[in-house]
This record gives C-alpha cells, sequence and structure tokens, in this order.
C-alpha cells in the first residue's frame, strides 16, 4: 500500500517537472509572439505614414528602410532560441527556423510543420508548439509577406494602401494563433495546482499509513485512490474541452 502511494506520488513529480519545464517555454513563446504584434503594429503605422500621397520618393524611401529594420527585428523574434533549442520550427529544433534575403527582403522557413506534445497528468497531454509556418507565414495573414510586400510598395510607390491592409490581416492572424499559448498556459497551470494538491494528499496518506491497523490502513488507501482516480477523470475531461482554436477553419 505504501508503495503504491510512493509510486503516485512519484509521477506526480515526473508530472510536475515535465510542467515546469513546459511553463518556461511556452511563457517565453507568448512573450515573443506579444513583441511581434508590436512590431507589426509600428510597421502599420509607418505604412500609413508612408500612403500618404504627399510624400517624396525620399520620404518613402526612408519609411521603407523603417519597414526593413522591422523585418529584422520580426526575424529574430521569429528565430527566438529558448534554453538551446528553436522555439518555432517545428520538431526540427536544432535548425534555425528562418533566413532572409536581405536583396528582396523575403523570408524562406527551414523548419517543419511537426508538434510535438508532453504527458502532464495521468492520461492527459499537451501540444507543446506551433509551427513557424503557421504563425509567422499563414496564407490567411503572411507577417513576413507582408512586411516584404509593404517594403516593395514604399520603395515602388505602387499598391501601398494594399500592403498596409496585409500587414492588418498579419497583426490579426497573429492573435488568432497566439490563442493557443493562452490556452495551454491556463492548462498547464490548472494541473500543477492539481498535482501540488494530490502531492499533499498522498504524503498525508503516506504518514496516516504508519502504525495504522493494516485492514484500516488498506480501507482508507482504497478509498483514498477511488477518490483521486474521480479527480483525475474529471480534470482530464476539463482539459479535453475544445478551445477557440477548435472552432477554426484548418489551413489549406
Amino acid at each position: 500500500m505504501a508503495t503504491i502511494t510512493r509510486n503516485q506520488a512519484g509521477q506526480d513529480d515526473q508530472y510536475l517537472q515535465n510542467i515546469s519545464t513546459l511553463q518556461g517555454r511556452l511563457q517565453v513563446s507568448d512573450s515573443t509572439l506579444s513583441q511581434v504584434v508590436t512590431a507589426l503594429t509600428q510597421a502599420l503605422s509607418v505604412g500609413t505614414e508612408g500612403a500618404n500621397g504627399t510624400l517624396s520618393a525620399a520620404d518613402r524611401q526612408a519609411v521603407a528602410a523603417q519597414v526593413q529594420g522591422l523585418t529584422s527585428e520580426l526575424l529574430s523574434l521569429a528565430n527566438t532560441n529558448y534554453q538551446g533549442t528553436y522555439l518555432f520550427s517545428g520538431t526540427a529544433v536544432n535548425t534555425q527556423p528562418f533566413t532572409l534575403n536581405t536583396a528582396t527582403n523575403g523570408v524562406t522557413y527551414n523548419g517543419n510543420t511537426g508538434t510535438t506534445s508532453v504527458q502532464i497528468s495521468n492520461g492527459s497531454s499537451i501540444n507543446t508548439s506551433l509551427p513557424g509556418s503557421q504563425l509567422f507565414t499563414n496564407a490567411a495573414g503572411s507577417a513576413f509577406g507582408a512586411l516584404q510586400d509593404l517594403y516593395s510598395s514604399l520603395v515602388s510607390g505602387n499598391n501601398i494602401g494594399t500592403a498596409v491592409n496585409e500587414v492588418s490581416s498579419a497583426i490579426s492572424q497573429v492573435g488568432v494563433q497566439r490563442v493557443f499559448y493562452g490556452n495551454a498556459l491556463n492548462q498547464i497551470n490548472s494541473t500543477e495546482n492539481f498535482l501540488n494538491q494530490d502531492t499533499i494528499n498522498l504524503s498525508s496518506q503516506a504518514n496516516a499509513l504508519v502504525g495504522v491497523n493494516p485492514a484500516t490502513a488498506a480501507t482508507n488507501l482504497s478509498q483514498a485512490q477511488v477518490a483521486n482516480q474521480a479527480v483525475i477523470s474529471a480534470t482530464g475531461r476539463i482539459l479535453s474541452l475544445p478551445t477557440l482554436l477548435d472552432f477554426l477553419q484548418p489551413l489549406p
């Protein structure tokens, strides 16, 4: 009986370690995407300025240079590295996700579209990331594509308003994708609270077994295990409830 309790406590400890590692990764990812939105919002502002028909060609070139700088900033964010691996390269975590062609201001995605999952409690796993192609070059609103088009439009003086609208769509798309990280953090925080409480309960049960009549201890342990399993099952059902991302249309 004590062995069963220790085994369950050991599992809880492993799950808590998984959560601790995952928490940091998700928090950095979410913070990075927040900075991405800030950079794109700045691009939207300077693009709107560049769309002013009274600007000279030299003025537009100056605005285009600002967009080029924001593209470099976005590239750095998209290539964020956490504890030795890249956050946005899919499962190719040792491959730098994006490279910039300075001649065209375009980018190439070098990662893949794979995802991984981590078990955070009995019967419950969670996806750990989204691939960079889904976040930054999404057909529904490509962050890099929008900045590339804005830069080209400012240099040529043509279709600047259209490019500004592309930037606006990219901001919206990054916001939609960012929901994944917010939901994931909420899920693991809830699971962490449960596991911490379960650890306390298991410790109390182990202490209660010391010096107790074996038959009584067996009955108490059996009841406690049934209660724990009920809570774990309920938690699993809650964590599997649909989120906003479940209702989004799949990518083509």
